[in-house]
């Protein structure tokens, strides 16, 4: 019987554990935000996220901007109308993609795009609590001599007050955290065994 508790609970003590610290790296910041990169990155879910990557692009952080997973229909001029006061010289540096419908097609997605235009950094903008995931899945699909530098965003469900009472809500933070285990262990089963990648690999939308 407790050889049996042990087994029961070993799991759920693993998991709490794992959330603790993937709730304490929430607020971790952008990292070396002023280096210039090939790319930014976008991954859709909030215009939080375009304003974020139209900024950077502004700053001349990057010489363009992937939007990944955008809505088909949507184009360069729709996106920008829907920003802040974009300069009108950005939309020829704005390039969007159709093509994906959850983490793991925005890897994809964006991986296609950089070998066609031969770049080699990027930086990644997406939601803290997205970000997680984003790089495991960018970095299991991407060549390993692109760099990838995180830019999380803070939308609400992902902010502390000063006190560090959560902004948010404790379900999309236990949802996402969830998910990050989820690809974990998928990722480690793929590279234990390769051959079942392709069967693997989800065709719903799990963003």
């Amino acid at each position: 019987m407790r050889r049996l508790l042990f087994l029961i609970l070993l799991p759920i003590l693993c998991w709490n554990a794992g959330l603790v610290w993937f709730v304490s790296h929430l607020d971790d910041p952008p990292l070396d935000p002023t280096k210039p990169v090939d790319a930014i990155v976008v991954l859709t879910g909030g215009s939080l996220r375009i304003d974020t990557g139209l900024q950077l692009l502004v700053a001349h952080n990057g010489r363009k901007l992937f939007v990944s997973g955008v809505h088909p229909g949507i184009d360069a001029r729709d996106v920008l109308r829907l920003t802040r006061g974009a300069p009108d010289w950005v939309r020829c540096c704005v390039v969007l993609g159709h093509d994906s419908s959850n983490t793991i097609g925005n890897a994809i997605e964006t991986a296609a795009w950089l070998r066609g235009e031969g770049y080699h950094s990027i930086r990644l903008v997406t939601a803290n609590y997205h970000m997680r995931r984003s790089l495991l899945e960018f970095a299991r699909v991407l060549p390993p001599d692109i760099q990838i530098l995180p830019y999380p965003v803070y939308p609400e469900a992902g902010r502390q007050y000063p006190t560090g009472r959560w902004r948010g809500t404790v379900h999309v933070i236990v949802v996402e955290y969830t998910k990050y285990v989820g690809a974990w262990v998928r990722a480690a089963f793929v590279r234990s065994f390769p051959g079942l990648t392709s069967s693997l690999r989800p065709s719903g939308d799990l963003s």
